[in-house]
């Protein structure tokens, strides 16, 4: 399967509460990311990370659903073609 490109948006609401559970998802998955950003926003109890990654669409829709499916956290990815 050719890997893709893609890039993931990721909004932590209740930061505190969500950060260590999205950090390990991250690190499971660190072979496909390329590049990360993280932005805290400490006033609002949020984040927003954007990941760079490469990888199949397989591997970049299980790290999508994975984040995904932490409470207070909101997803989006636009892959290559």
């Amino acid at each position: 399967m050719e890997n893709r490109i893609a890039v993931i948006g990721v909004v932590v609401v209740r930061r505190s509460e969500a950060a260590k559970r999205v950090n390990a998802i991250l690190s499971d998955y660190g072979e496909i990311i390329v590049g990360r950003m993280g932005v805290p926003y400490r006033e609002r109890d949020l984040s927003v990370i954007s990941l760079i990654v490469d990888g199949s669409t397989d591997e970049i829709g299980a790290l999508a659903g994975k984040l995904g499916a932490v409470p207070g956290v909101k997803v989006k990815a636009a892959i290559t073609l």
